[in-house]
């Protein structure tokens, strides 16, 4: 600094100049900042003296160095200084009313390099601080740097400092400016604004290809397939040719939507087209790649195969993106077979699969050959490294949790996964309660909130359904109490679940306690609730929530008809039984599948109305089921039907050969009779095939020990 007053007092005033420059390029390519932010006084003097001495080139070199310091290192100034180099809009708009044209071509690139790389909230503020002129006349000035800083405000995002940059350019009359409108197009379609978009659309008075592909962007961005549709056939009428790119974005939505007549439309616009046809040579191979895996995609998804296989072999360049769009098509429509040979093919042509082709194949693996399929997948996947990637690990352990029988598997890859989400943690624990392992998933769900994750409804879900199965009611209210604390109580689903735990748990009150504190109930929370008194033997109670639901107009369906139905049979209800199923069958309203028939012949049969029960069986409208003899069977023993008994029981024999149950009935019918000789015979054929009965088994639980 003192060499710099020295020269000023001397009257050298190049020697300051160059002395300024030679300190200031040295600091930029030492990359130092500390001393960096010279006083006022300095900066007024190296101004003054330029001027004076005329030196505008030199002048014109120092502001471009400290534009390019500032805006490298802002972050750092704002941490240390919060003074800028530059103090004044005055350097910038002297610059550019002297002509210096080329110093704002230079601020221009340098606000474009910041939105490059990502520095939108950086390009506001620099923007606010430097750039936005303080008089009107040099508004002027700033006419290139707009597009790029609207751009930056889409980004950012900031719609409130668009807003204000539309205004200003209305104000100004900046939108007679081509560039400018389209930009607040593309701005407005960032932020789902497609009225404004159409608006400053339709007030162009000059538009070019930029101005009607962005419009068809913005509708295509935000779900407007028809209006991008349409919006397209307007531009090609104009005369404006659509570029490969808005093309194929438009074949997408026609995908996306199953407007295949559209597609082939656009197909055919593309084949017989000559000036499309230039422009994808022009763009060499990765523009016609590009365009005909959108069509390749758009025939998958609307079914017609045929047509895309003929595409698919036309594309002369096919990448990884045209065999992974040809994989997961053929998943798509079912043809797991040609999707496996798809994968070969691609493997064999060179062309390395990413992990969305190995993502698209699971499903092939899971119809085709289960667990064989999927080992060999997830060989290739470890053998070039996709064995650590997310997404992949999850769907693994999803597809080996379905197959029961590789359930180790699943738990083998999750506990190899170094990044678990929610999701994750959930598929793993309905894997081990849909298995029957369900002290496993209580295990993993409380290992999950040790880590720090916390559950969702479709965590909850499974857990529920372990308490159910285990009877644990202390383990289900402690999920309860999570539900009430996190809000998901307040979820149907959960509601409807929490009801059936209870009942199941034999905590019949909590149940209606809870089915009365839902918000919102569907006809699944009464079903639920009906079940669970007829399950404890309430079946008047179910009749009269029954009665309630129909009195509020809620649909009765399948289901809840089989609740109230299996009420009347568990607390022996014959006549309201009987009313029920012979309205049912009169107004055809539900459906009555083999479920239905069971649970009424089972109630006709307990009751002792053996030729009742007997005429259904002969007049349903399906094969009866062995369930259905089973029950039959064990009605006519009860009430004394003993050669019935055993000539239906023997009718089970051919029926189901290896079931034990069927073979243990003949004995208890022959055991009734007092026919040792019969029973002793049932067993010897029973060791004689290696049958066995499935004994059941109680649980307890004492000081939440079990």
């Amino acid at each position: 600094m003192s060499s710099l007053f020295s020269f000023k007092h001397d009257g050298e005033r190049s020697k300051i100049l160059s002395c300024y420059m030679w300190r200031r390029r040295a600091d930029l390519a030492s990359n130092k900042i500390t001393g960096y932010v010279e006083s006022k006084r300095i900066l007024k003097v190296i101004r003054k003296t330029g001027t004076r001495a005329k030196l505008f080139s030199s002048l014109k070199q120092i502001y471009w160095v400290l534009s390019i310091y500032t805006i490298i290192h802002y972050n750092k100034f704002v941490g240390t200084n919060k003074a800028w180099i530059i103090q004044d809009d005055k350097m910038m708009y002297m610059v550019m009313r002297r002509g210096f044209t080329s110093i704002a071509d230079q601020t221009l690139l340098t606000v474009k390099a910041m939105v490059a790389r990502g520095a939108y909230d950086q390009t506001l503020v620099f923007y606010k601080q430097r750039l936005h002129p303080s008089t009107p006349s040099a508004f002027h000035g700033v006419i290139p740097i707009l597009p790029s800083v609207i751009k930056a405000a889409s980004l950012a995002p900031s719609l409130h400092f668009g807003l204000q940059h539309h205004c200003l350019v209305l104000k100004m009359g900046f939108h007679s400016h081509l560039f400018i409108s389209n930009s607040l197009i593309s701005m407005y379609a960032k932020f789902s604004q497609v009225e404004a978009a159409v608006v400053v659309f339709d007030t162009m008075t000059h538009r070019d290809t930029i101005t009607w592909s962005s419009l068809v962007n913005c509708y295509a961005q935000n779900e407007y397939g028809k209006q991008a549709s349409e919006m397209v056939k307007e531009m090609y009428t104009a005369g404006f040719l659509p570029k490969p790119q808005l093309i194929a974005s438009i074949i997408s939505i026609c995908g996306k939507s199953g407007n295949l007549r559209l597609g082939r439309q656009i197909h055919a616009l593309v084949i017989a087209d000559q000036r499309i046809k230039e422009k994808l040579e022009s763009e060499l191979e990765e523009g016609s790649v590009f365009l005909s895996t959108a069509l390749l995609d758009m025939y998958l998804k609307c079914g017609d195969c045929l047509m895309a296989f003929r595409v698919f072999n036309r594309i002369k360049l096919k990448n990884h993106v045209s065999w992974t769009a040809m994989v997961s098509g053929c998943c798509g429509n079912g043809n797991y077979e040609v999707a496996l040979h798809c994968f070969r093919a691609m493997l064999v042509e060179g062309v390395r699969p990413n992990r969305v082709t190995l993502l698209a194949l699971i499903p092939a693996c899971a119809n085709l050959g289960g667990v064989k399929h999927a080992k060999e997948l997830h060989g290739y996947a470890f053998r070039h490294g996709f064995e650590s990637d997310f997404h992949f690990s999850a769907a693994l352990v999803r597809f080996y949790g379905e197959c029961h029988e590789a359930v180790s598997s699943a738990k083998l890859i999750f506990e190899r996964m170094t990044q678990k989400d929610v999701a994750t943690w959930s598929t793993i624990i309905g894997i081990y309660s849909a298995s029957g392992n369900c002290s496993e998933a209580i295990r993993i769900f409380r290992e999950m909130q040790l880590e720090g994750v916390a559950p969702n409804s479709v965590t909850l879900l499974p857990i529920i359904s372990a308490c159910t199965n285990l009877s644990l009611p202390d383990h289900g209210r402690g999920v309860h109490g999570y539900a009430l604390k996190s809000g998901l109580s307040l979820q149907v689903v959960i509601g409807n679940s929490l009801i059936n735990m209870y009942s199941k748990c034999g905590c019949l009150m909590d149940s209606h306690q809870i089915f009365k504190e839902m918000p919102r109930r569907d006809f699944v929370s009464w079903s639920t609730l009906i079940s669970a008194h007829g399950l404890h033997g309430q079946g008047e109670k179910a009749l009269q929530l029954f009665g309630e639901m129909q009195e509020r107009g809620i649909d009765i369906d399948a289901i809840t008809f089989l609740a109230v139905l299996s009420a009347c049979n568990h607390s022996g209800l014959v006549k309201e039984g009987q009313e029920l199923f012979n309205d049912a069958v009169k107004d055809n309203k539900i459906s009555l599948t083999m479920e239905h028939y069971a649970c009424y012949i089972d109630l006709l049969g307990r009751s002792g109305k053996l030729q009742d029960a007997c005429e259904i069986i002969n007049t349903m409208p399906m094969k009866p089921s062995t369930r259905i003899w089973s029950s039959f069977v064990s009605a006519c023993k009860v009430h004394g039907r003993l050669q019935f008994a055993e000539m239906l029981a023997h009718q089970l024999f051919k029926l189901e050969p290896g079931n034990a149950a069927n073979y243990t009935l003949l004995s208890m019918v022959y055991a009734e009779s007092s026919n040792w000789m019969g029973v002793e015979e049932v067993r010897a054929v029973m060791r004689e095939r290696g049958l066995r009965k499935n004994y059941g088994f109680s649980q307890i639980e004492v000081e939440n020990k079990s």
